[in-house]
């Protein structure tokens, strides 16, 4: 089925209407919220089987409210464009399906999936039916990690040697991302933004890959582990590594180092507080603030742009598959105590200093049934 409207909401007069799948705490405090900092957007529809989430989110942000047994029904409206899918990850290939067969266009929470296969499913769903998929990398819009990326073209940092990351938080038991069944486990959760910094750092695909599991008693885990540390070979000369943990104190950083100086981005995968950038390049520093602002109004305004002009979104449902066969080979490779080495692939875009969009910071709203992930 072809997508709903090629010719452009504004030029027809119209925003782009979204329906958003999911009403966990990241659509409530941030996705929601966002639709007032995208005023090329607009947000007509809300899914859950919560019915207390469905009537008070619905009377607050003025929308209609549907039960996930009457998602195709919320699909059939004529002002659902598009769809923005905060499901538990195993859910995410379904929905997107679902959507782009009644012809809209999907925004899809990372990870794209939990399995390569899925991955090329939704492309391939989104492909014959002409309609755009994107994955809500917000950082691919966010001025401190464009920072980085610009520096590291600029060739500042000299050739690029060596990336490494920590990630962490400690979780609250029975959530979510603890539950094996619905994609959980930290290097979905967290450890794709690692591998998805290495990546747009590098500009480059990882070759080989090995990584380490903990192993522990501790009662919140069930089928997955609370930790992992993970070594990518990008380039003969290129490795990268991080560690993310479900039972450490709060960390979100990176550093990429080269030949001549190296980027340190502190808060760097946080959608709340400021950022801090250090670049040093021979023996002298510099350091920068980025204040706290809104990195989901970005992806709201870019997405609608691309489904407006008709074109090609750089987060696409390529750059979701990639980090996915490189995390199923990072988890093959604890599985099997060995190296796993990846096929060669190729992104034709990745993100560009010129993609920065900036909106101000969010109030985070009170939230209904719907819980932060941290212990605290």
């Amino acid at each position: 089925m072809a997508s709903k409207r090629t010719d452009g909401s504004k030029r027809g007069g119209r925003k782009i209407g979204y329906a958003v799948a999911g009403l966990g705490h990241i659509a409530q405090t941030a996705v929601l919220p966002a639709f007032a900092h995208a005023k090329n957007s607009r947000l007509v529809a809300l899914l859950s089987d919560d019915e207390e989430k469905r009537e008070k989110l619905s009377r607050k942000y003025r929308c209609d409210a549907y039960s996930y047994d009457q998602y195709d029904e919320c699909l059939r409206r004529d002002d659902v464009d598009a769809v923005y899918i905060a499901l538990p990850n195993t859910l995410h290939a379904e929905y997107t399906v679902r959507a782009a067969q009644a012809g809209a266009h999907v925004l899809c929470e990372k990870p794209m999936a939990t399995s390569e296969a899925d991955c090329r499913r939704m492309i391939t769903a989104c492909d014959d039916a002409g309609v755009k998929l994107m994955i809500a990398y917000r950082l691919h819009f966010e001025p401190a990690n464009l920072a980085v990326i610009e520096a590291v073209k600029s060739g500042r940092l000299g050739e690029l040697r060596m990336f490494s990351s920590d990630f962490s938080y400690q979780v609250k038991p029975d959530n979510i991302r603890t539950q094996a069944e619905l994609g959980g486990g930290p290097i979905w959760d967290i450890g794709v933004y690692c591998l998805n910094a290495a990546r747009y750092l590098f500009r480059a695909e990882p070759a080989e890959v090995m990584a380490f599991s903990t192993r522990d008693q501790d009662g919140r885990f069930d089928g997955v582990p609370a930790g992992m540390s993970c070594l990518l070979r990008f380039g003969d000369e290129q490795l990268a590594t991080f560690n993310v943990s479900f039972q450490a104190a709060p960390s979100a950083s990176y550093r990429i180092t080269g030949t001549k100086g190296d980027a340190c981005l502190d808060m760097a995968y946080e959608y709340q507080g400021d950022r801090e950038l250090t670049i040093t390049v021979q023996d002298k520093s510099r350091t920068r603030t980025f204040k706290k602002s809104d990195q989901f109004g970005p992806e709201l305004v870019y997405f609608s742009d691309c489904v407006e002009r008709d074109a090609d979104p750089e987060p696409s449902g390529e750059e979701g598959l990639a980090d996915v066969r490189a995390i199923e080979a990072l988890l093959r490779a604890s599985r099997d105590g060995r190296a796993v080495k990846l096929p060669p692939f190729k992104r034709r875009s990745r993100p560009e200093p010129h993609m920065r969009i900036h909106r101000p910071p969010i109030r985070e709203p009170d939230t209904i049934h719907a819980h932060s992930p941290v212990a605290e």
